[in-house]
């Protein structure tokens, strides 16, 4: 069990990351560029996340390799869980108070914090 708390440390810090950069750093030029390719807005939104995620990395001891590893795949696939999300709800809008916008939402926040999973087991 002691050799979880690093884990639960990092598991902790993704979490409080991601909020952070999901619902207090994005600004309205981020939000309207995500589902385009041409725009910076998902780039820098995944840039966001990763910017946080290293020093996580860091502190619980995880070897660098490993840390740009994860950094890339994280960028790439926040940035597709993102883009692919604005895409579906351009073309089905839906309203906050419909259950197809909160399977949506869900879905999204479920994916990024799958892909937590996938960090943690490549810092053991």
């Amino acid at each position: 069990m002691e050799n979880a708390l690093p884990l639960l440390g990092l598991l902790a810090w993704l979490q409080v990351k991601h909020f952070v950069a999901d619902y207090l750093l994005q600004p309205a030029w981020i939000l309207r560029g995500k589902g385009d390719f041409r725009h910076p807005g998902g780039y820098a939104h995944a840039a966001i996340h990763v910017a946080g995620t290293i020093p996580g990395l860091v502190v619980f001891g995880v070897d660098v390799t490993t840390i740009a590893v994860a950094a890339l795949v994280e960028f790439v696939i926040h940035y597709l869980i993102d883009h692919f999300k604005a895409v579906y709800s351009r073309t089905h809008p839906a309203d906050v108070t419909t259950r197809a916008f909160w399977a949506s939402h869900g879905l999204d926040q479920l994916l990024h914090h799958l892909t937590y999973t996938g960090i943690l087991i490549a810092a053991l």
